[in-house]
């Protein structure tokens, strides 16, 4: 069994993002085992598995990505879109634009302190685009 969706998560501003609950809101009905596969349609934001109980984690990892990937660098060619758009570029090959989550018993497995985030790079971006995929 494969099923297929798209959904959009709702705009956020640059940082990162717990989505987990509104990603599972989104999927059709999960297997018994298999998985889920997640794609992010976009090359300025990313999707991560990270710490999802303390909010200071995610705080700490925007420091570091801005810290990793400056704004405004004299050597940077790709600027039209603003200075946040190369550097989200950049943060978002970092992170990577996909997931793959096992499912079992009808639910993701993730582990105690894993969550899903949206990683957005951009200052202000609209909702970002998710292809979610069931196999089971």
């Amino acid at each position: 069994m494969i099923r297929q969706t798209e959904f959009t998560l709702r705009p956020r501003s640059r940082g990162f993002h717990l989505v987990t609950d509104e990603v599972v809101s989104n999927l059709p009905p999960l297997p018994d085992a298999g998985l889920v596969h997640l794609f992010i349609r976009h090359t300025s934001a990313g999707l991560s598995i990270n710490e999802n109980a303390d909010p200071d984690v995610r705080t700490d990892l925007g420091a570091i990505f801005d810290r990793l990937v400056r704004e405004r660098e004299a050597y940077y060619v790709h600027t039209l879109e603003g200075d946040d758009d190369m550097p989200a570029h950049a943060k978002a090959t970092l992170t990577g634009i996909e997931l793959t989550i096992p499912v079992t018993r009808g639910r993701l497995n993730l582990g105690t302190w894993q969550g899903i985030y949206l990683c957005e790079f951009r200052n202000r971006a609209a909702g970002r685009r998710i292809v979610a995929t069931v196999i089971g």
